[in-house]
């Protein structure tokens, strides 16, 4: 797959494949399956960026254009620094959401009488 099919998902029609059968299953603990799964998605889209990256800083260089350089001496005024943060803080707001969800369900819940217990249950470990 060419990063042009990527950045053109309009000129391909939309079809949802789901591999057949169960799923392999590594660990015990509820979830950490697919945590795993959205971590690995997580890596290997983190590491076609990097290439992407290095691909444009090679193709600036050829055209006699210092893009790393560029980067690395880049001093962002106000407005993009605010920008970035934004974007930063939406991604962790999506990456987090499931866990974020479930503490603010648990922290519902919670009773100073449960807090405790569960301090007393630790203390006699």
């Amino acid at each position: 797959m060419t990063p042009d099919i990527i950045d053109r998902p309009a000129d391909y029609p939309h079809v949802v494949k789901d591999a057949k059968g169960k799923r392999p299953h590594f660990y015990e603990a509820p979830g950490l399956d697919q945590a795993m799964s959205m971590i690995m998605v997580l890596a290997s889209e983190l590491a076609t960026l990097r290439d992407r990256q290095d691909s444009a800083e090679r193709v600036a260089k050829a055209h006699g254009i210092d893009l790393a350089a560029g980067i690395e001496t880049l001093e962002l005024d106000q407005a993009a620094l605010e920008e970035r943060e934004a974007r930063r803080q939406g991604f962790l707001d999506r990456l987090f959401y499931l866990a974020r969800k479930d503490a603010s369900e648990a922290g519902k819940t919670e009773t100073t009488e449960g807090y405790n217990a569960t301090i007393h249950d630790i203390a006699q470990q």
